[in-house]
C-alpha cells in the first residue's frame, strides 16, 4: 500500500503541475494576443472583399491596425493595390488613403493568413436550387484557414448562416490542426451588418453583435471590433448571434410580405395600397410601416430566412411563417408581369413583340449592388413572354454575369427621347434619377412598383399602373 501510495504521489503531482503549466501557457496566449489589438499592431485579415469584407478592411485600416483583405479573385485585388473601387457607394479616397498608406493590402496569397492575429471570414452564402442552405464557401474557406491557424489567433465568421455553423462547420475542422479552441486559439460569430447607400448607418456606427465560443474568444472579439466600432453588444454565445442576425432579416421578410399580399388584395378592391400605408403610420405607436415592390433583393432578405426553416426541420419544427412569406415575396415579380400584360392588353398590345424597359437593375435606390435583384427575373419573364427587353440603371451599366442570370444586356440612357421608344416603362428599382416626372409626359405607359412616379397631370401623355 506504502508502495503504490508512494508511487502514485509523484505521477499526481506531475498531473498538477502540467496542469498549471497548461492554464499559464492558455493566460499567456490570450493575454498576448489582447496587448496586440489594444496597441493596435495585431494584423487583420478579412476573407472576402465585397460589400461586407472591404468596408471592415477599410474601418480597421482607419483605426490604425495592419490589415491584408483575401479574395479569389485577382481582379479585385488589383483593382484596390491600384487605388480603384469596384463598389460605387465606398468612397474612393477612402480606399486610395487605406492602399497608399500601406497599412492595407490585398492579395490572393493565402499564405499571408499564418500572419494574421485576428481572421475574419465575410464569404457568400448562398441557397441552393431547392431553397437548402449553400455552406460550401464556409467550408472551403475554414478548410483553408485551418492550414495556417496557429496558436494565438483569433477567428471570426461574419457571413449570416443557420445557428450551430460555427460550432458544427468551424470549430472541428479548425482543431483538426491539433490546436484547440479556447486554449491555442479563439472562435467567434458576429453577423454582418451592413446597408449599403444609407447615409445614416456605416459598419463603425452599427452596432455589432458578438458571440464567442469560449469566455477568452468572447473576450478577444469584443476588444477587437470595440477597436473599431461604436458600440459592441456580446452574447453569451455563438447560437445566439446566428440567431440574432436570422431574427433580423425574417422580421423585415415577414412584414414585407405581409404588405405585398395588402398590396394585391387592397388593389383588387380599388384601393391604393401607398395611401394606406401614408395613413397608417401617422398611428404614433403599434404600427411600423413596411412598403411593397416587385419583389426581394440583395444577399439577406431573400435568402436568410430560409437557412432558419431548414435548419428548425431538423428539429421537427416547421417555420410556416417563413416559408409562406417566401412564397409571397418570390411571387411578386409575376403579379408585376401579370399587370404589364394587362395595362398593355388595354392600350390594344400584345407581350409578344411589346417592347418594354425594366427602370433599375440594382435591388435598391442609389447603389449599383444588384445582389438577388427581382428586376432580373422581371427582365427575363418579358423575354419568355416574348417582349423586346431594355432596361436602365445609371449605377450598372453593363449587366454583369450573376449566379442565376446573363441578361448580356447595356443600359440604355436616361432620358425622356430614349423612354419614348417603348411600349412600356417598367419601374423596379426608386432610383433618384427615375422621380424626375419629365423622364414620362411622352411616354405611353408606366408600370410603377415603387410608387415613384405622380398621376398624370394636363399635357402629360403617360397612363399610370401601379403594380
Amino acid at each position: 500500500m506504502d508502495t503504490e501510495g508512494g508511487g502514485a504521489r509523484p505521477r499526481i503531482e506531475e498531473l498538477e503541475s502540467m496542469m498549471t503549466s497548461s492554464v499559464a501557457t492558455q493566460e499567456q496566449t490570450i493575454d498576448q494576443l489582447l496587448h496586440r489589438i489594444r496597441a493596435r499592431t495585431a494584423s487583420i485579415g478579412v476573407i472576402g472583399l465585397g460589400y461586407v469584407g472591404l468596408p471592415l478592411v477599410l474601418l480597421f485600416e482607419e483605426a490604425g491596425f495592419p490589415v491584408t483583405g483575401f479574395d479569389v479573385d485577382a481582379n479585385k485585388t488589383e483593382m484596390l493595390s491600384r487605388g480603384e473601387s469596384y463598389i460605387r457607394h465606398i468612397g474612393l479616397d477612402r480606399i486610395k488613403k487605406a492602399f497608399e498608406r500601406k497599412r492595407a493590402i490585398a492579395t490572393t496569397n493565402f499564405e499571408h493568413l499564418a500572419k494574421c492575429d485576428a481572421i475574419i471570414i465575410c464569404v457568400p452564402t448562398p441557397l441552393g436550387i431547392h431553397r437548402e442552405p449553400d455552406l460550401q464557401y464556409i467550408r472551403m474557406t475554414a478548410e483553408t484557414v485551418a492550414k495556417y491557424v496557429r496558436r494565438g489567433q483569433l477567428i471570426v465568421l461574419e457571413s449570416t448562416t443557420y445557428p450551430g455553423t460555427t460550432r458544427e462547420e468551424l470549430l472541428p475542422r479548425l482543431e483538426a490542426s491539433g490546436l484547440q479552441c479556447g486554449r491555442d486559439f479563439f472562435l467567434a460569430f458576429s453577423p454582418e451588418r451592413e446597408d449599403p447607400g444609407n447615409p445614416n448607418f456605416n459598419t463603425r456606427t452599427i452596432p455589432k453583435v458578438v458571440g464567442g465560443m469560449d469566455a477568452h474568444s468572447l473576450r478577444a472579439a469584443e476588444l477587437l471590433y470595440s477597436a473599431a466600432v461604436e458600440r459592441v453588444v456580446p452574447v453569451s454565445s455563438v447560437e445566439i448571434a446566428e440567431s440574432a442576425k436570422l431574427l433580423e432579416n425574417v422580421f423585415r421578410a415577414v412584414n414585407i410580405a405581409l404588405v405585398n399580399e395588402l398590396k394585391i388584395v387592397f388593389d383588387r378592391m380599388g384601393i391604393d395600397v401607398w395611401q394606406v400605408i401614408e395613413a397608417a403610420k401617422t398611428k404614433p405607436f403599434g404600427f411600423m410601416p413596411f412598403y411593397p415592390g416587385p419583389g426581394l433583393g440583395g444577399h439577406c432578405i431573400p435568402l436568410d430566412p430560409f437557412y432558419l426553416s431548414w435548419k428548425a426541420a431538423e428539429f421537427g419544427v416547421w417555420a410556416r411563417f417563413i416559408e409562406l412569406a417566401g412564397e409571397i415575396n418570390t411571387s411578386m415579380p409575376h403579379h408585376v408581369i401579370e399587370k404589364t400584360i394587362a395595362a398593355l392588353n388595354d392600350d390594344g398590345k400584345s407581350i409578344r413583340g411589346a417592347k418594354v424597359v425594366v427602370l433599375g437593375l440594382s435591388y435598391k435606390p442609389d447603389i449599383d449592388d444588384d445582389r438577388e435583384s427581382p428586376s432580373f427575373e422581371i427582365l427575363e419573364l418579358l423575354l419568355a413572354g416574348g417582349a423586346e427587353i431594355s432596361y436602365c440603371d445609371p449605377y450598372i451599366p453593363v449587366a454583369r454575369k450573376v449566379r442565376k442570370h446573363d441578361l448580356q444586356l447595356e443600359s440604355i440612357p436616361c432620358s425622356a427621347e430614349a423612354f419614348e421608344e417603348f411600349d412600356a416603362v417598367v419601374i423596379a428599382t426608386a432610383h433618384s434619377q427615375f422621380h424626375d416626372r419629365n423622364l414620362y409626359r411622352r411616354t405611353k405607359l408606366v408600370i410603377d412598383t415603387r410608387n415613384i412616379v405622380p398621376s398624370p397631370a394636363a399635357g402629360d401623355a403617360y397612363r399610370l399602373v401601379k403594380a
